[in-house]
C-alpha cells in the first residue's frame, strides 16, 4: 500500500482523480487529503495576477466574487467531501481534512502521522509564487522528508 498526502485547494475534477490515482500503476494507494479554503485579500491579488498572466481576464475580474476566509469554509468542506468520494469511487482509500492555519505545518504533521511515502501538491498555476519559490510545493520540499510532486489541476 502506497501512502500519499494530497494537498489541494479546490475540488478534484474527474481528470484530476484519474491523474493521481494512476500515478503508481496498479499499486493500491491511500490518499490523505489536505484542502485549504481560499485565503485573504493578498491571495486574491496573487490569483488575479496569475489569471492575467494566463490571459484569463474574465477570471481576474471575478476573483472578488469568490468566498474567502470564514465564508470559504463551507465551500471547502463540500469540495473536500466531493474529492474524497471521487477518490474512493476510483478504488483508492481516502481520508481528509480542511486546513485552517499554516498549511505547511499541517502538511508536515500529516506526513509524519500517516507515514507518507510522498506528497502530491495539486494546484492551479501560481506564477508569482512559483517564480519566488513561495508556492506550496517549493516550500514543502524544505519541510517534509519525502519526495514532493507538483502537479497542475485540470479545469472544471
Amino acid at each position: 500500500m502506497f501512502n500519499s498526502v494530497l494537498m489541494i485547494e479546490k475540488a478534484l475534477t474527474s481528470a484530476d482523480v484519474e491523474f493521481v490515482t494512476t500515478l503508481h500503476g496498479d499499486e493500491p494507494v491511500t490518499f490523505h487529503v489536505l484542502l485549504q479554503p481560499r485565503g485573504d485579500q493578498a491571495d486574491r491579488l496573487l490569483r488575479a495576477i496569475d489569471d492575467v498572466a494566463l490571459g484569463e481576464l474574465d477570471e481576474a475580474v471575478r476573483e472578488g466574487e469568490v468566498p474567502e476566509g470564514e465564508e470559504a469554509v463551507g465551500f471547502g468542506e463540500r469540495a473536500l467531501q466531493v474529492s474524497l468520494a471521487a477518490l474512493r469511487a476510483a478504488g483508492s482509500a481516502a481520508e481528509g481534512r480542511l486546513v485552517s492555519d499554516h498549511p505547511l505545518d499541517a502538511l508536515r504533521d500529516l506526513v509524519d502521522e500517516a507515514g507518507a511515502d510522498e506528497v502530491i501538491v495539486l494546484t492551479d498555476p501560481h506564477y508569482v509564487e512559483e517564480f519566488f519559490h513561495r508556492d506550496w510545493a517549493s516550500r514543502a520540499r524544505h519541510k517534509v522528508g519525502v519526495p514532493v510532486l507538483k502537479l497542475f489541476s485540470h479545469s472544471e
